[in-house]
């Protein structure tokens, strides 16, 4: 989401000593401008009508509270409490459970003839393919250079904590989800706050609730879905491929390369999403393995090449977090900027991930609640704490350098510069892998609008009803907005969306809170069937 934020895109702004980046413009991401006269002209004119807008309402959603003479977003607080209070209301939930979660994404208690279109691993990368990206380089790197290596101990804390989040809304998504006549299946916020607030107050404040809450949750990932999940990520992913390939004396260095290579990205985009999530999660149960074994592998090697430094490293991050010597901020620094890492990673309480996991094959909604609690741990415990250490333990020099100057008060790195360190920081065993960066950099984009393209589509069957010719338009929508997105910069559209997807952490959280009870008696449910015997286990992963 744009930083401006996107859970895996961006860092979100804190302008104080802990600020991770300012507010999105094209000077300050570096996203490709227009060339072209009138693809400028109508550039501007866009801007022109978004920037007041955007401006209003992120000065809104991304307001700041102070701390100990810190400030960080109301956000990022609200994110934090909500995963605090579903952990202790669940008891611990997340650790106690660890291994059957395991175990039911591996298939072992669903039988293949259960309700749903895709089986639970498929659901899981499906969503993990929306949050797993970018955020995970260039956002890590920036995070260690603001809130030093300390940074990482309270982004693996709020990650654990998030777990519990992912598992309230997501067995929610399950619950409340509708099976068309066709065999497929919608679910998410829009279904559960409509469904489960009037189940849980019946009377007319709560449907009225239930029904606005839905509606501008719909809206909400109906714009970020073409915004930020469509023209954001073709536009990271043209930029990525150019600058590898010469930048503007390159093979990709004029506006009709953008075009062209916009082109051919609708096209693959649109391949997939044309199939629904059983076409998704095909493609992402492949894609998302492949990226995160990659990606782990090279921190490895560097890990592996520096072991002797690993105590050190470790006893860094560790002391870091409780005196945060040398960085903005300090311990609270530390802190703040940890935890706005994981909160923006993972996409934990956003409402989004329910509704790739609403597929799910499954009877009893809990069991993908379990499934479900996994994804922080994968993005954020295991994939960014990796980023993480891998800096830390190489220490490249520009990480050293920028980390003084941003303590010294100086300007707080953006993530071009977040992405230089991380990639510094594995050339010091791999001198080639800013070519393997790029090709991570681009899968992680693709991933992402193949996800961001089906909650997209859900949002917009939940708004204008469920037909082929509709889902067509939507299709071919979304399609069209990430041609543009590799020729237009929209720097203030992207800003505004990223304002609306985190808004989304207010209504849905509400709707979590009210429904916290309706989640405990389905985990009480499942957990008997499993006492009782009869929910068995099977020996043999269900076929999609």
């Amino acid at each position: 989401m744009t930083e401006t934020v996107r859970a895996n895109l961006y860092v979100m702004p804190v302008p104080s000593a802990v600020s991770t980046n300012s507010p999105p413009t094209s000077g300050d991401t570096h996203i490709l401008a227009a060339e072209g006269e009138l693809l400028s002209s109508i550039e501007t004119w866009i801007n022109d009508i978004f920037t007041p807008i955007s401006d209003g309402f992120s000065a809104f959603v991304f307001a700041e509270i102070s701390m100990f003479g810190i400030s960080f977003p109301w956000i990022v607080a609200w994110l934090i409490l909500a995963a605090t209070v579903f952990t202790v209301y669940f008891g611990f939930i997340q650790f106690r459970k660890f291994k059957l979660a395991t175990q039911i994404v591996r298939g072992k208690f669903t039988d293949k003839s259960e309700p749903g279109e895709i089986h639970h691993f498929q659901a899981l990368a499906s969503a993990l393919s929306g949050t797993v990206g970018l955020g995970n380089i260039a956002g890590v790197g920036v995070a260690v250079t603001i809130g030093g290596a300390g940074a990482t101990f309270w982004m693996i804390f709020a990650g654990l904590l998030g777990m519990c989040t992912k598992f309230v809304e997501c067995t929610l998504g399950v619950r409340y989800r509708e099976e068309h006549a066709d065999g497929t299946v919608s679910g998410g916020p829009m279904y559960y706050l409509r469904k489960g607030i009037p189940e849980r107050f019946p009377n007319a404040f709560g449907a009225g609730l239930g029904k606005v809450l839905a509606v501008l949750t719909a809206i909400g990932i109906l714009f970020f879905g073409i915004a930020g999940g469509s023209m954001f990520q073709a536009n990271q992913t043209f930029q990525q491929v150019r600058d590898v390939t010469g930048g503007d004396g390159g093979l990709f260095g004029s506006d009709g390369s953008a075009l062209i290579f916009g082109i051919v990205l609708a096209l693959i985009i649109g391949a997939v999403i044309i199939g629904g999530i059983k076409s998704v999660g095909a493609v992402t149960g492949r894609l998302v393995p492949a990226m995160a074994l990659v990606y782990i592998a090279a921190c490895l090697l560097v890990i592996v090449m520096n072991l002797g430094q690993v105590p050190g490293a470790v006893g860094e991050i560790v002391s870091g977090a409780f005196t945060g010597e040398g960085v903005a901020g300090g311990a609270i620094g530390a802190l703040i900027v940890g935890f706005q890492r994981s909160a923006f990673s993972n996409e934990a309480g956003l409402g989004s991930a329910p509704i790739a996991h609403s597929a799910v094959k499954t009877k009893n909604p809990a069991t993908e609640g379990f499934v479900a609690l996994l994804e922080p741990f994968i993005d954020t415990v295991v994939v960014c704490t990796m980023t993480a250490l891998t800096i830390v333990i190489a220490s490249p020099q520009m990480w050293l350098d920028t980390k003084a100057t941003v303590a010294a008060g100086g300007d707080a790195p953006d993530n071009e510069q977040g992405v230089t360190i991380t990639s510094e920081a594995f050339g010091t065993v791999l001198p080639w892998f800013p070519y393997v960066l790029t090709v991570a950099v681009v899968l992680f984009a693709i991933s992402t609008m193949i996800t961001w393209g089906y909650y997209g589509q859900k949002a917009w069957t939940y708004l204008f009803g469920k037909s082929r010719i509709g889902e067509r338009i939507y299709q071919v929508l979304f399609c069209l907005t990430g041609v543009a997105g590799c020729v237009l910069t929209l720097g203030s559209v992207l800003s505004f969306a990223d304002a609306v997807v985190f808004s989304l952490a207010l209504f849905n959280i509400i709707g979590l809170y009210l429904l916290m009870p309706i989640v405990k008696k389905e985990v009480q449910t499942f957990l008997g069937k499993l006492k009782s015997g009869e929910v068995q286990r099977t020996d043999k992963e269900p076929q999609g």
